[in-house]
């Protein structure tokens, strides 16, 4: 996952589409959030439950234990070891899911530059990220989404996606005290298939994080199909 995201419906589309009837504490406000190209680092909007029930928050794009100063700090957690190593021991408990509208990421083609590629979800709907973090409400705070290998056509956008749960599963995800073996197991092997999503090529401006509007994902090529990359 290259590491740039789309989050340009209000939360409480987001909100919608993780079927949760329960009264929401709504940090992020009513209005859509219309960001279309999320750099690292920046405050995301992220959906959780804690003591006092459901609620979403912005949270920075990044996160690392203290004890790690020397390096960036990542964005995201690889799921076949986030369960068992020590970098993310301390928030695997604490879940989060990611709600966001499409991804990018870029291919070498041969030319000059590499081609950006938008990918979302084919019937439109949310894309719901399993995510941890840190949620202390103070400026250590921030999240990584895990990521697992990609399959069939997305292996030629990229070699990693987001672990993208049905609204169902990111329901259990985020909303139960679940063991650390099952939560494990669920992102493990129960993110939705590359069929689920379609990816095609969008203009090169998405490079800047300057540029923000609509125009970033709009199609230069026909939508490509699981196993079907246009090039």
């Amino acid at each position: 996952m290259c590491g740039r995201l789309s989050q340009y419906r209000g939360i409480h589309d987001f909100v919608e589409a993780l079927s949760m009837a329960d009264a929401w504490k709504n940090n992020v406000g009513d209005q859509p959030l219309g960001r279309f190209n999320i750099a690292p680092t920046t405050p995301v909007a992220v959906l959780r439950v804690d003591d006092a029930g459901p609620r979403a928050d912005l949270v920075r794009w990044g996160w690392r234990p203290h004890w790690a100063k020397d390096r960036a700090a990542p964005i995201n957690a690889r799921v076949e070891k986030v369960a068992h190593g020590p970098f993310f021991r301390a928030i695997w408990s604490h879940r989060a899911i990611t709600p966001i509208d499409g991804w990018y990421e870029w291919v070498d083609e041969g030319g000059p530059k590499k081609q950006p590629y938008y990918i979302r979800r084919r019937n439109g709907s949310p894309a719901l990220c399993t995510s941890i973090g840190q949620f202390t409400g103070n400026e250590h705070d921030g999240f990584v989404i895990i990521t697992a290998d990609a399959q069939g056509g997305m292996v030629d956008v990229h070699d990693r996606r987001p672990v993208v749960l049905s609204p169902e599963l990111a329901y259990e995800w985020i909303a139960t005290e679940m063991p650390s073996e099952h939560a494990e197991q669920l992102v493990l092997n129960l993110g939705e298939p590359a069929e689920v999503f379609e990816w095609y090529r969008v203009s090169t401006a998405v490079g800047s994080v300057r540029n923000q509007g609509a125009e970033l994902i709009e199609p230069i090529s026909e939508p490509g199909r699981q196993g079907d990359l246009k090039l």
